[in-house]
């Protein structure tokens, strides 16, 4: 194997390109997140309602996944980054006036619009250009500054709201956040000119020029979408439940925001302390390693939960399930966006990647539905009961199909 383009990959290029922007909407991401079941509710949106708006976001990403592959494909990674930061501020300012919860939902699902964009394009300009064998543990630390961001978002907004300000203060902190990601893009050269100086990944940005058609991509990568996409798609279901089930049992236990939001940071700073630890785990051991323990410890956290709705240390029980989906959620940072990535055909990779993030993003998607779903009909410990479940059959279905190569 040469060594000699790996040993001159500019590593501190992607980190001010890509990694810089990324902790900056995330800050925003993350301090939006914990507070939308709160702010429906402060719209008058009951306690499964809330959770039907909190899905938004995630049903926003799920729809704008394939063509957002095809926008990226056409346009380049830096220029989407820029136009979807710049949609996700419309649809903020759209948010902060609504006096609806249907208002509210629908401003959530363009953010989440914008989020896949931004995503997908990040997603694609590290796959094409990063060696593969430093991909888990570059991916991993991309998950990192998303996780760094989702953990001092929350942190934020709480203080925030401990000064006095109300609850919608947490859509100005997202407007904030996606304003200085634009801001970084905008004023940085475009990133792919520093990579594609050497001819070898000029072709890798030439072809990153095609678009596959969305059914054209299902079909030649349906075998794989079908097998461990499945498995992926019940992991993110598993994770974006985490993100929904925690601040919907804050409300449900009586929880404070204030309280809500510094739980939530906290246990984000948990989960960003280990995304390097996971990505040097999947580099030296295999992408198993990561994803079969972290599934298995999030179904270990929804049990918790499960079990402790009623009982006197219900706050406590709360915090300590936190902790443990936290916990769990970082030892498999960035295996998702690893393992699309490993399957991903290298010299075109933004429309498999924009199907394999549709299959993924369909089940986090899904959770927060099934959820609401769930609470409307029995309760939200059965809610909490049937995410422990998925985790199981998930942790099956992904030691099964990923392949061994990989493993």
């Amino acid at each position: 194997m040469s060594s000699a383009p790996d040993e001159r990959f500019p590593f501190r290029s992607v980190a001010i390109a890509v990694f810089a922007p990324t902790v900056a909407f995330a800050i925003g991401q993350g301090a939006l997140l914990p507070y939308i079941p709160l702010l429906s509710r402060d719209l008058g949106a009951s306690l499964a309602i809330a959770g039907l708006v909190a899905a938004m976001s995630t049903i926003g990403e799920l729809v704008g996944n394939v063509p957002g592959g095809a926008l990226v494909a056409r346009f380049g990674e830096r220029a989407m980054m820029i136009y979807s930061g710049l949609f996700v501020l419309a649809a903020l300012a759209a948010a902060y006036f609504c006096t609806e919860w249907w208002q509210l939902a629908l401003c959530i699902l363009v953010t989440g619009l914008g989020t896949a964009v931004f995503s997908l394009a990040r997603h694609a300009f590290m796959t094409t250009f990063v060696p593969a064998r430093y991909r888990a543990r570059s991916l991993a630390t991309l998950g990192g500054a998303f996780r760094l961001g989702v953990a001092v978002g929350p942190l934020i907004s709480a203080a925030l709201i401990s000064a006095g300000f109300d609850t919608s203060v947490t859509l100005l902190v997202f407007g904030v956040g996606a304003l200085v990601a634009v801001i970084i893009l905008f004023f940085l050269p475009d990133p792919t000119t520093t990579f594609t100086s050497d001819p070898s990944r000029q072709g890798q940005r030439d072809a990153l020029q095609e678009s596959s058609g969305m059914w054209t991509t299902f079909r030649a990568h349906g075998r794989t979408l079908m097998t461990v996409g499945v498995g992926a798609s019940m992991m993110a279901f598993a994770r974006n439940a985490r993100t929904v089930l925690i601040p919907l049992w804050a409300v449900s236990i009586g929880v404070s925001d204030a309280t809500t939001g510094l739980v939530v940071g906290l246990a984000g700073l948990v989960d960003f302390a280990l995304f390097f630890l996971s990505g040097w785990v999947m580099d030296r051991f295999g992408r198993m390693w990561a994803v079969v323990p972290s599934i298995i410890g999030l179904g270990t956290g929804f049990a918790v939960l499960a079990f402790t709705h009623d009982i006197p240390g219900a706050v406590l029980a709360w915090i300590i399930a936190a902790g443990v989906l936290a916990l769990s959620n970082g030892v498999g940072s960035g295996i998702l966006m690893t393992l699309g990535s490993d399957l991903t055909p290298q010299h075109n990779p933004a429309p498999f990647l924009g199907a394999w993030r549709m299959a993924t993003t369909s089940g986090s998607a899904l959770a927060p539905i099934a959820i609401a779903g769930a609470i409307q009909l029995a309760t939200i410990s059965a809610a909490a009961g049937g995410v422990v479940v998925v985790c199981a059959l998930g942790a099956a279905v992904l030691v099964k199909t990923v392949p061994r190569k990989l493993s």
